[in-house]
């Protein structure tokens, strides 16, 4: 059976899905941009920034399913411009333990809503 997960403290979404989906004991988190939750605006003075803002939303949905970003077990990671790859590396790095950190990949793609710079999203377990 599945159970969803939404939070105030997450922008909201702006299509026919949820901020994220519990079933059995894996959390399924849909990807987050850097949307403020409180103002809705995007938040993409530079790609730190906005990568932080990411992460924060992230965050916000874990907290809401009672996990950490020590249960995440999968991250997607898209960006708009490979170019910025260590820029946001730095910036992800700084949330996981390089020793226990996720299974990723991180992908080049031509377009993500609201034309940000980076989306992520993740699986988690409890």
């Amino acid at each position: 059976m599945k159970k969803i997960i939404n939070t105030e403290k997450a922008p909201s979404p702006v299509g026919p899905y949820n901020q994220s989906v519990m079933a059995g004991n894996t959390l399924y988190v849909s990807g987050q941009i850097a949307l403020d939750p409180s103002s809705g605006e995007l938040i993409t003075s530079d790609i730190e920034t906005e990568t932080h803002q990411v992460m924060k939303n992230l965050t916000a949905v874990l907290e809401a399913a009672d996990m950490t970003f020590d249960n995440i077990v999968k991250c997607s990671v898209f960006v708009a411009d490979m170019e910025m790859y260590s820029r946001i590396n730095a910036v992800y790095a700084e949330y996981f333990d390089e020793d226990t950190a996720p299974a990723r990949e991180l992908v080049e793609v031509a377009n993500l809503p609201k034309y940000v710079n980076v989306e992520i999203s993740v699986i988690a377990v409890k």
